[in-house]
């Protein structure tokens, strides 16, 4: 009889376990994984939208582009405080339908900004999606290594990560493009449409997933002893405040600094995006086995890409080789971390782990973001760059000194 695979399910897709090991994806994996691919493009998708729609939203509230762009801090530092609280309060529902749940509460976000009649009730509508987004983000990367066997958990991570890199170059032009059409109203309107296909097509490809024991605050601090778990943590903080730094400010960076138009500006940012479709795809390909050369040549990656920036500024190909390395390996520490928070705790353990990754995470963006602004104000914002690298360089050395260290006690592969 064939025995329940990680995620409590009993396979019957006419294969054995062996048969599986190794293989291609099976149906039954592949089509919950590709609702869950769509449903990041689309959670990603409505994050980036408003940066190119600020314009248009502040004209039609009359306000100013810098009191619309409170909007997307608003958003960031929702998705901060209220992942952690949400996750553990939502631990012991049955997986399949808590990300229902959180897709429909992501359409109705995208339909009440759609007809907010104020900028502060399109802020709230924001907020009820960045609920949203703060449980996916937790979920999203323990659902799909849970849907498919051991071996393809790496490509499973990175199918997710696609579906997020996908979003950076076609997502917000899309957005964009609609709004310019038809107004931004239809664009959250057109998200909103999209969430509930999705939301049909999960119900039925999606199996049942048990969520495993609830969690419980008594629990955190025990799950804090874990000193890899910590300094991921500490790492994956450092490392979003340095890459966005930089990343706030690459648009007035690359048309001040390397005097790029406004064409010049999309191409590069599109390939940024491109490269970071590379980066999951090198994960998949590469990590499983080779962690810690994968970890360190991606943080060294990024630190040598922000570094360069500034004193290659002057050439095109230069940048253009410079965001290919940015993005490639900025995408490839993303998942790769993931996938070494969910190796590193207890099943029933892991969302809540996800959550508090993607709380810091977004603390970084915050504090990087302030921090850019402190750089431009007082330095320039060709320094951005520089500043940004000085932080990711610190984050290599935490990682091979420390981390590394405590990857080699718990047994993890080289």
């Amino acid at each position: 009889m064939e025995k329940p695979t990680r995620n409590g399910l009993v396979p019957n897709d006419g294969m054995n376990s062996k048969d599986r090991a190794g293989g291609a994806l099976t149906i039954r994996e592949l089509m919950p994984l590709v609702g869950l691919t769509f449903s990041a493009f689309i959670l990603n998708t409505s994050e980036f939208m408003p940066i190119g729609l600020l314009t248009d939203i502040a004209g039609s509230f009359s306000i100013n582009e810098a009191t619309c762009g409170l909007m997307i801090t608003a958003y960031a530092w929702a998705v901060m405080l209220l992942s952690l609280p949400l996750m553990m309060a939502a631990s012991r529902i049955e997986f399949k339908r808590l990300l229902l749940g959180v897709l429909v509460v992501f359409a109705i976000g995208q339909f009440l900004s759609a007809i907010a009649p104020t900028f502060a009730i399109l802020t709230l509508a924001r907020i009820v999606v960045a609920s949203a987004h703060a449980i996916f983000w937790s979920i999203a990367s323990v659902m799909a290594t849970r849907l498919v066997d051991v071996s393809h958990g790496s490509l499973a991570i990175g199918m997710i990560a696609t579906g997020s890199s996908i979003a950076q170059i076609f997502g917000l032009p899309l957005g964009r493009a609609i709004g310019l059409a038809l107004g931004w109203r239809m664009t959250f309107a057109v998200v909103g449409a999209i969430a509930v296909a999705i939301i049909v097509y999960l119900a039925a490809a999606l199996p049942l997933m048990p969520a495993g024991e609830p969690f419980t605050l008594s629990r955190l601090p025990r799950m804090l002893e874990n000193r890899l778990l910590v300094t991921v943590y500490v790492v994956t903080m450092l490392f979003a405040t340095g890459y966005y730094t930089c990343y706030s400010y690459i648009e007035p960076f690359l048309h001040q600094v390397a005097s790029f138009d406004s064409g010049m500006i999309t191409m590069s940012l599109t390939v940024f995006g491109f490269a970071g479709i590379l980066g999951s795809m090198l994960f998949s390909r590469f990590y499983d086995g080779k962690s810690r050369p994968f970890l360190a040549l991606s943080i060294a990656g990024v630190a040598l890409a922000l570094a360069g920036l500034r004193p290659l500024a002057g050439s095109v190909a230069t940048v253009l080789v410079m965001f290919l390395l940015w993005g490639c390996c900025g995408t490839a520490f993303n998942v790769a971390f993931q996938a070494e928070i969910i190796k590193g705790v207890e099943e029933d353990e892991s969302s809540v782990a996800m959550s508090i990754f993607s709380g810091l995470f977004n603390f970084g963006i915050g504090a990087g973001s302030a921090l850019g602004g402190v750089v431009v104000t007082n330095l320039s914002v060709g320094a951005v760059g520089l500043v940004g690298a000085a932080i990711v360089a610190a984050c290599w050395v935490i990682t091979v000194a420390g981390l590394f260290r405590l990857m080699g006690r718990r047994g993890c592969a080289v």
